[in-house]
């Protein structure tokens, strides 16, 4: 999977007049850094590699968060097909998604809270920087976020909801202010216990908990009955 070939397809001078559109917001150095396309097309490309999306039959993708529609975008590209939610906070974000026809649903992740009835069930669901965990910012500037309880409902959603029975769900967190992981260590158990496979900053599901899946998917693990 080649950056430069995809980053090729891309529409440079109108990304640029969405910049001009919706100019850059102070204090939202990360949100205004999604101009920057050649970046996360990158990013977005190896994020697609390590799920070995290159060397797959097409799937049905589902991505939590989707942002920009960066990664959306880079799975279409090797002949997936995907659908993205996430909150209509970021006019940059709505502009990004329309320009690179990326469907979106408009919603916001809240916990113990099913989410929306989408009408289908995925292959592959994924969330790239999470932080839809974070509730609310204490005043020393930590992040009050979910427990133990909020994940295993969570989890348990997307899988009896959203995943068919060979899907996978694949959660890849930002590390915490100190530096360290998001994995404290009753979270790592918490996961562990949903049979979570954990790699640095990911955590990867299948749909049945009595399974560990895999990054690398084979074809014949692909379930093509829903």
């Amino acid at each position: 999977m080649s950056s430069r070939r995809i980053l090729a397809t891309l529409d440079l001078a109108e990304l640029a007049r969405l910049r001009e559109a919706y100019p850059y917001r102070p204090n939202a150095r990360r949100i205004n850094a999604y101009e920057n396309a050649a970046r996360w097309i990158g990013i977005n490309v190896e994020r697609a590699q390590d799920l070995w999306l290159d060397r797959t039959p097409p799937l049905r993708i589902l991505d939590l968060g989707c942002g920009a529609g960066y990664f959306l975008y880079v799975c279409r590209f090797v002949g997936h097909e995907g659908l993205g939610l996430d909150t209509d906070e970021e006019p940059i974000f709505r502009g990004t998604t329309e320009l690179l026809n990326v469907h979106r649903v408009v919603s916001r992740i809240h916990p113990q809270v099913p989410l929306p009835d989408l009408g289908e069930k995925f292959d592959l669901i994924t969330g790239h920087r999470v932080c839809f965990h974070r509730v609310a910012r204490a005043p020393n500037g930590e992040w009050d976020e979910w427990a133990s309880a909020e994940w295993k409902f969570f989890i348990n959603d997307i899988r009896t909801r959203f995943l068919k029975p060979a899907g996978r769900l694949l959660l890849d967190f930002n590390p915490r202010p100190d530096g360290s992981s998001f994995f404290t260590k009753k979270l790592r158990a918490c996961f562990l216990s949903e049979g979570a496979r954990i790699f640095r900053s990911k955590g990867l599901l299948a749909a049945d908990p009595n399974q560990r899946p895999r990054f690398k998917q084979t074809r014949r693990k692909i379930d093509k009955s829903l």
